[in-house]
């Protein structure tokens, strides 16, 4: 896969089959059009090619308030985008000027003259263009203009619920990690760096490794305790993942914690991956340590069923 920081980096290709929009966790929603895309590329002997955009449209618009929570940060989408067998991902800037860019132009050019466009391939409720103007009908009035053919994706289901990345988000808020992966197609990843922390599951007999997320949009699920796998140097361990503010000793800055099992080494500064698999239990406030204890080794205990 090649990848494009501007669309200005990419050189046309023939039979380019194009899609486009932000594909927060490249869920199995995602997957169904890009499998589409590779389908039609076969076909007329063309390449797939993803425009996405980065940083997200709220980010650069409402600066101070975005409120943003995604599913992926941009090297996780990146990667999940290679997997997915595509050619061609670009990774424009999102910018307020390209916001005031209408439908009629974006699709002049950028889709046509930037990119020779020969097949547009869009998920059901895609819009584009200024506030969002554009939409299918448009696309279809514009495609025998500039010599393209645009086809529409209808909703996908995950046991009959249609799949979307807000009803992943939602089901993450709620601590539903199992629910996230059905839509996902993999369980949902926290990436970051280990960091000092307070020592306290060392005190307790429980050590562990404290994350540090560098994305600040990036969603982290429901406080609580679930059972998890997670990367250090290139092999994974089972554990028991915690997030929350402690509220048994300080209830203080909300913190994520993994404690692994039959792992002893000191990674402090190091790049870990935590995959969350299953939701154990809610956070609590226990009247004491030893009752805490208690509690994280029954954690412990319902961790290895989950994981075995």
């Amino acid at each position: 896969m090649k990848i494009y920081n501007h669309i200005d980096q990419f050189e046309k290709v023939s039979n380019a089959v194009i899609t486009l929009g932000t594909f927060d966790g490249v869920h199995l929603g995602h997957k169904v059009i890009i499998e589409r895309l590779k389908k039609i590329a076969g076909d007329v002997n063309g390449q797939v090619v993803v425009l996405t955009f980065f940083p997200h449209p709220r980010m650069v618009l409402f600066p101070d308030d975005h409120g943003i929570q995604l599913l992926n940060t941009i090297n996780e989408r990146t990667m999940l985008m290679e997997k997915a067998g595509i050619d061609h991902l670009i990774i424009h800037p999102f910018s307020k000027e390209f916001s005031r860019m209408s439908s009629t132009e974006f699709v002049r050019d950028i889709l046509v003259n930037k990119l020779g466009v020969k097949k547009l391939i869009i998920g059901y409720d895609h819009h584009f263009g200024r506030n969002r103007e554009g939409s299918f009908t448009d696309l279809e009035e514009l495609a025998p203009v500039y010599n393209f053919t645009v086809e529409r994706i209808h909703e996908q289901l995950v046991n009959d619920v249609a799949v979307s990345s807000t009803k992943i988000r939602n089901s993450l808020l709620a601590g539903d990690v199992a629910t996230a992966r059905e839509f996902l197609g993999y369980d949902y990843e926290l990436t970051g760096t280990v960091v000092h922390g307070k020592k306290l599951g060392h005190s307790l007999g429980f050590p562990t490794a404290n994350l540090h997320i560098h994305e600040d949009y990036k969603l982290v699920p429901a406080n609580g305790v679930y059972a998890a796998r997670t990367l250090v140097h290139g092999q994974w361990y089972d554990g028991v993942m915690s997030i929350g503010n402690r509220p048994t000793f300080d209830n203080g800055a909300r913190s994520i914690e993994v404690n692994l099992f039959d792992f002893n080494a000191d990674i402090y500064g190091e790049k870990i991956t935590i995959c969350m698999t299953e939701f154990i239990r809610s956070e609590q406030k226990f009247e004491n340590s030893a009752m805490l204890i208690e509690a994280m080794n029954a954690d412990k205990l319902a961790a290895i069923k989950l994981l075995s």
